[in-house]
């Protein structure tokens, strides 16, 4: 191994990050190590491991030696010269939460690419100025070093004009105003894995549900996204553990003139008092909510189940039909209670479930005469991103 690839997540107080290598006899990329740099600004605290999770380091800084992103990366650079002392790094890879309507694939990053999506904070305030944040930092520290971008809104610009379209003026959807979706890097893994579990589902009529904090669904046909829960920010959609969801416009109507909130009273409230924690009142954290006996918890817990079910026939309606239902993500792959829940409530698809195999560690959790067919699937959005970057770099 003389060449390594690094990916990176980052947010408004973290920097997450993922290494890799190339394989020399199957040119299969291997994970080396993992880790994130939280509390940027606050209570900076540096954390490493392996691919087995064990601890390669952690430490705690201080706000004057990490207190912006560039200082993160500084930090996160000097332990890879160490740990990878005798590599080279090839490139970075990228999570951009937002590619607009004209970049559907993973770019090289370059000074038009830069501005083009700087012009795309609007669309998405609260993550891509976070991940510009990162890619400036590194063209600072190592300017000659190639990098990627890698969105999660590119995986469904297949999807057809009117999936696209909301009902207002013209010139909106022109000036960009649209539904975009996200987790696109997730689907487009997924996508990949699925085909290797069963090869008719290469060409199936799918439902991915990507559960976790932040939550959506995919309609999926030949591997094409064809329509999404999350529309023009990642706030749409489904009950998420902090975020609202759908919501009738008419409702933030009535909160500016009732409750005079202004922007940024409702950007806090929908982004990050709503959800499974505002419901609840206890928790965003659904193995909180499942182990808790307050009812609150309990009507939280039947919420996100019903609007997940209820979205389902939606997504099937655009499918015409529905061969597939894939979980993914941490509620997807960690919660048997959940999937149950789910699978009970679209029952009448022809979804039958194999209460055992849910319980168990195994992909398939249908049973096998089950007319649509349910699956449990990791995802790993960081190997995707190392795909794309490996790809464009070499």
């Amino acid at each position: 191994m003389n060449k390594f690839l690094l990916v990176i997540n980052a947010g408004s107080s973290s920097i997450k990050f993922a290494t890799y290598h190339k394989e020399a006899l199957s040119n299969q990329l291997i994970a080396d190590a993992s880790g994130q740099i939280e509390g940027i600004g606050n209570q900076p605290d540096f954390t490493v491991m392996n691919p087995n999770d064990d601890i390669l380091v952690t430490r705690k800084f201080s706000v004057d030696e990490v207190h912006d992103h560039t200082s993160a990366i500084s930090i996160i650079r000097v332990w890879l010269l160490d740990y990878f002392a005798d590599c080279t790094l090839l490139a970075v890879g990228h999570r951009v939460v937002h590619g607009g309507q004209y970049y559907s694939a993973p770019v090289l990053i370059d000074a038009k690419v830069l501005k083009d999506l700087e012009a795309l904070i609007p669309l998405a305030p609260l993550h891509q100025p976070h991940n510009l944040a990162a890619i400036r930092a590194f063209q600072e520290i190592m300017p000659t070093l190639p990098q990627v971008a890698c969105f999660d809104t590119a995986f469904h610009r297949t999807q057809p004009d009117v999936a696209q379209r909301f009902a207002l003026p013209r010139r909106y959807f022109d000036e960009g105003v649209r539904h975009y979706g996200f987790h696109g890097l997730s689907y487009e893994y997924i996508t990949l894995v699925l085909p290797t579990l069963e090869p008719l589902l290469a060409s199936a009529r799918i439902i991915v549900a990507h559960l976790g904090n932040g939550a959506s669904l995919c309609a999926i046909h030949n591997g094409r996204s064809i329509a999404t829960t999350m529309g023009f920010t990642p706030l749409d959609g489904l009950v998420m553990g902090t975020r609202c969801g759908s919501i009738d416009p008419g409702v933030l109507l009535y909160l500016m003139n009732q409750h005079n909130m202004d922007v940024q009273a409702l950007e806090k409230l929908l982004y990050h008092q709503s959800g499974l924690l505002g419901i609840s009142g206890i928790s965003y954290d659904m193995r909180v909510l499942l182990a808790s006996d307050n009812q609150n918890a309990k009507e939280a817990i039947e919420l996100f189940v019903y609007r997940i079910g209820r979205e389902i026939g939606s997504l099937a309606a655009a499918l015409g039909g529905l061969d597939a239902l894939v979980f993914t993500a941490g509620i997807g792959e960690r919660s048997s209670v959940i999937r149950a829940k789910i699978c009970h409530q679209v029952k009448w698809l022809g979804l039958d479930l194999d209460e055992s195999a849910n319980e168990t560690d195994v992909r398939r959790i249908s049973m096998l005469n089950s007319k649509v067919s349910a699956w449990v699937v990791a995802t790993d959005e960081n190997l995707m991103i190392a795909q794309h970057t490996l790809r464009i770099v070499i």
